[in-house]
């Protein structure tokens, strides 16, 4: 089975598979009882195929606009300007401009129109808004402003009533020819027997299937819910603004046209907008248009597209078009109803269900061949072949319904199935530990994971940095506070705020420490250029015009290797330039390495006067330059890291540290974590990069940390240890480099910590709270999704080998089914929506990490889970068989309510055994099945109900379910039966396989 899974159904990856190769696997599910729901959280690959065409067309439109767009600047001093009319409602509530000429401007990038309007600052006077403070916060005036031009949010599909599920549920093929089956038994039954008698056939089908289809909606409409929570959680994307004067973060759906909104590296664009000022800024396009290559936004080329990326530099951004009014917004209600790619797992256990469902189908024919046989036989002895009564109908009637509900309980519907209510369990529960799943694979592929490869700053340690060592030549406030991505600004309660990254906001806390004033010192030099940090460059700069006229500077900050290569001169302790000679050069390594073995972050700052001058469309110098000095920043380890790495180390899973940071800093705090042991080897970027195929093999299993590394040196290392361990987890802090490489489909799991968008819309399973322990938590709920799976396909295999063999058999040499149709549907209810909430919603346990990872390659069905399924198979058709031959004698049943007696005997042994079989599925390995059991509401639930209603079926419902009540002695041995199965697989879980 499982080659034959592997060859026909082991194509699918875990993410980002073709929608060709989604189409073919599908095809192949041929034994499908009700696709609607069978497909129902996966991936519709018709609207996939409408957001592609979307792109395309996308394309050409951005592509025509740029093209005109460039036309018009070379003529646009010739146009003369086109008159434009406000519309009434728009000018009432003030403004001078309608949402339709803003949207036409800029998804069109109109440079004529926008020339018309006065530019991006006539722009703004007609949107009554600043563009220096920005909005006012006046309630009616943002209301008005919301009616005249939209709210930034998006048209999103109908939550699904319940009765929808109900309808999706009756969809059921089976289901709907047992209906069929009902409604002839009722007509025939009445007519021959009369009202009600004659109903009760008819009805208890009828009310079985009402029961199932009640029971499974609650579930599927459960599932609904959680997942729409989960999306919810996904779409929450805050920005900074600025409004009345003051930058606040604000959620994206909170944005007017007007809004100044601040965009720096890794931001996703909020809105369709115009470009104020900035720098260098470079946007990544392909979410809408498709196109790979990152367009420049500049005064010259202003327009800014919603659902883009920054992908370098910084800016701030005029909002003109929100919501539905944007070409992003259109996309993302087409992308809104294209779902899931189905998960390996889901793919996998749907090729189980195609098999099985395909032998269900021969042993349901042949059992209706055989049970019609012995029916047309028995006629034939008695010699009334020819004339066949209403009886006759009726029975040849029911052989054909217990035929079909044998295809009911044979195709195990249930598995591909619970797979989904199992993802969307942990998915939901994982959220409240913190870890926002957006891949629904990504649980699977936690479970397999034998490697994590963990960025060092936020996520080991705590990214609070402070400055606490510092060794610095002269006063430096000038390089601090000119040369950021920070900034200093006052909040609304009057107190000074530091906004930036952790190391920026270290930087500057620094230089107002000094005594800098970072308003003066900023606004004493004109900015001419800057280049943001990027984890490639390792670096920053900016270009600045001095005051008086005293000529061009560039300023420069980054890790302090790289920086103090660019040095050729230095500050000494007089605060003069001097030669950067060997003993100074010397005495500043021996500092950074000091600090780096203090487990500091060390930053090198430098500057030089550009006496040639400076284009700003010159690349700023990387080298000549004057090193100002060296500062440690302390960024203490995470609470409770070395514990986490411990529990990882046991589990067989290997933590690596993949760092940017100097090599000293990396290994001194990766031996703070434990990462780094003695037979472990530390290594450095560029070292990685020269070494050749058969070198990295033999390095990259021994590799626990790597320091100065680009986003290329994670890809590498991740796709050799996936290609040697099985695999593996990268974990990236802010991500906007490495997190979309990250995310492809070669290189398994990508988990981000909290921080840009670009990291958030690229990671799997997103970090809230930027603990490395919440990775374990991860681990270990990914794993319990695996094993709860293995755990309910034990059980409803043994469920589907047990009533398939028993129906079988004993039409074939008693020429009756013990199970009747309705009992069957009650069985497959138990096995299918119950079983599943009971054991595919098991919590996880500290036991999972204490044993080795699953791995890729592994056979899901295993050897263990096939001896549990074969052993207590054979118990339960051997009990079975000797009740249907023995039981008469057993418990003395004579009589004409004897054979009634009997089956019902026979139907409430095989509940109660898979009653206990339930329990004992609990665990696959260990004897011990019942601890933690209370503790599983939900599992207690379910079989709580389910022995509850078995009662009412048999005590209660004997004319509906073909049943009679039965004695105490009779109930006792049934459970007691039923009960012996756990011992027995007690025992067979001590047969070594």
């Amino acid at each position: 089975m499982e080659s034959y899974l592997n060859e026909h159904f082991g194509r699918v990856k875990s993410k980002n598979s073709s929608g060709e190769t989604l189409g073919k696997w599908r095809k192949l599910c041929g034994l499908v009882k009700n696709p609607k729901r069978r497909f129902r959280f996966t991936a519709n690959l018709s609207k996939r195929e409408e957001a592609a065409a979307m792109r395309r067309t996308n394309q050409e439109k951005l592509r025509v606009a740029v093209l005109v767009s460039k036309a018009a600047f070379q003529f646009i001093q010739g146009v003369q300007q086109s008159k434009y009319s406000v519309p009434e409602d728009v000018k009432a509530a003030g403004f001078q401009i309608c949402a339709e000429e803003l949207g036409s401007i800029v998804e069109g990038h109109d440079l004529k129109k926008l020339r018309n309007h006065g530019g991006t600052s006539g722009i703004a006077e007609k949107l009554s808004t600043s563009t220096t403070d920005g909005l006012s916060t006046d309630v009616d005036t943002l209301n008005k402003r919301q009616q005249v031009y939209g709210i930034n949010k998006f048209t999103e599909s109908k939550a699904r009533s319940f009765w929808v599920f109900v309808w999706e549920a009756l969809q059921d093929m089976t289901l709907m020819i047992l209906g069929v089956c009902a409604f002839v038994s009722l007509i025939v039954g009445i007519a021959m027997e009369g009202w009600p008698h004659g109903a009760h056939d008819g009805l208890g089908i009828v009310a079985s299937i009402l029961l199932v289809v009640l029971v499974t909606a609650t579930s599927d409409y459960r599932q609904s819910l959680q997942f729409r929570d989960l999306d919810k959680e996904k779409k929450k994307i805050s920005i900074h603004v600025t409004r009345n004067g003051y930058r606040q973060k604000m959620s994206i759906y909170d944005l007017l046209p007007g809004d100044i909104v601040n965009l720096a590296i890794g931001d996703q664009v909020p809105a369709d907008g115009l470009f104020i000022s900035g720098f260098s800024l470079s946007i990544d396009e392909s979410s809408l248009t498709g196109e790979s290559e990152p367009v420049m936004v500049c005064s010259e080329n202003p327009f800014l597209l919603s659902g883009t990326k920054v992908q370098d530099g910084s800016c701030k951004m005029l909002v003109t078009t929100v919501g539905m009014r944007t070409q992003w917004g259109k996309l993302m209600a087409t992308l809104s109803e294209g779902g899931d790619d189905e998960t390996p797992l889901q793919v996998k256990l749907n090729g189980v269900a195609t098999i099985i469902g395909k032998i269900g189908l021969f042993f349901a024919v042949i059992t209706f061949a055989v049970l019609v046989q012995g029916l047309v036989s028995r006629k034939y002895q008695q010699g009334s072949f020819l004339t066949w009564s209403g009886d006759d109908a009726l029975e040849m009637l029911e052989f054909f319904a217990v035929a079909v509900t044998i295809v009911v309980v044979a195709v195990p519907e249930g598995l591909p199935l619970a797979v989904t209510l199992s993802l969307a369990f942990a998915m939901k529960k994982m959220m409240n530990d913190k870890a926002l799943v957006r891949n629904l694979a990504a649980c699977e592929t936690m479970g397999s994971a034998t490697t994590i490869c963990s960025d060092k700053t936020g996520t080991l340690t705590t990214n609070r940095m402070t400055v606490v060592k510092t060794c610095i030549c002269m006063n430096s406030k000038e390089s601090i506070f000119t040369n950021t991505g920070g900034e200093v600004v006052v909040n609304e309660k009057g107190k000074r705020e530091i906004l930036g990254t952790p190391t920026e906001t270290a930087i500057l806390e620094f230089g107002l420490s000094l005594g800098g004033d970072f308003q003066t010192e900023k606004q004493a030099c004109k900015l001419v250029k800057v280049e943001p940090f990027n984890s490639t460059k390792k670096r920053m700069g900016v270009v600045l015009e001095l005051p008086e006229g005293k000529g061009l500077r560039a300023h420069t900050k980054g890790a302090s290797e790289i920086i103090l290569a660019a040095c050729d001169k230095v500050m000494n302790s007089k605060g003069e330039v001097v030669p950067l000679d060997e003993e100074s050069r010397n005495h500043l390594t021996a500092t950074i390495n000091q600090f780096a073995s203090e487990a500091l972050r060390t930053l090198c700052l430098a500057y030089m006067d550009l006496e040639k001058g400076f284009s700003a469309e010159d690349t700023i110098p990387v080298s000549g330059y004057t090193c100002i000095g060296v500062v440690g920043i302390k960024d203490p380890v995470r609470p409770g890291v070395k514990e986490s790495v411990a529990v990882c180390r046991a589990a067989g899973i290997t933590v690596r540290m993949v760092t940017g940071d100097n090599i000293n800093t990396a290994k001194a705090i990766a031996r703070e974590c434990g990462i780094l042991t003695d037979d472990g080897i530390a290594i450095e970027g560029p070292e990685f990069r020269e070494k050749s195929q058969e070198e990295l093999l033999k390095l990259i299993p021994k590799i626990q940390v790597m320091a100065r590394s680009s986003p290329l040196d994670k890809h590498t290392l991740v796709k050799h240890l996936r290609t040697t361990f099985g695999e593996v987890v990268a974990v990236t802090g802010d991500g906007t480099n490495d997190a979309p490489a990250l995310h492809e489909a070669d290189i398994g799991l990508a988990m981000g910590i909290a921080g840009t968008e670009v990291a958030k819309e690229s990671a799997d399973v997103i970090i809230l709270d930027d603990n490395f322990s919440t990775i374990v938590t991860v681990a270990k709920w990914g794993r319990s999704v695996y094993i709860n799976i293995q755990k309910f396909v034990q059980f409803q295999l043994t469920v589907n080998v047990v009533a398939l063999l028993v129906n079988f058999t004993s039409a074939c040499l008693t020429g009756n089914a013990p199970l009747t149709a309705v009992q069957l549907l009650w069985v497959n209810m138990i096995m299918d929506t119950l079983g599943a909430l009971a054991l595919a919603t098991e919590p996880p346990n500290n036991e999972l990490m204490k044993r080795s990872p699953v791995g890729r390659s592994g056979n899901f069905i295993s050897n263990i889970m096939w001896r549990n399924i074969l052993g207590q198979s054979l118990y339960q058709i051997m009990v079975i068989w000797f009740l249907q031959t023995r039981g008469k004698m057993f418990f003395n049943l004579n009589g004409p309510d004897a054979d009634m007696i009997l089956n019902t005997l026979i139907f409430n042994t095989f509940v109660f055994c898979q009653v206990f079989n339930e329990v004992s599925s609990r665990e696959m390995e260990k004897i011990n099945v019942i601890k933690g059991l209370l503790n599983n509401y939900v599992f207690v639930g379910v079989i709580s109900c389910t022995i509850i209603f078995q009662i009412i079926i048999v005590e209660f419902l004997g004319t509906f379910a073909n049943t009679t009540p039965l004695t105490l002695q009779q109930w006792f041995s049934s459970i007691l039966i039923g009960y012996l199965g756990m011992p027995i697989a007690a025992a067979i879980k001590m047969l070594s396989v």
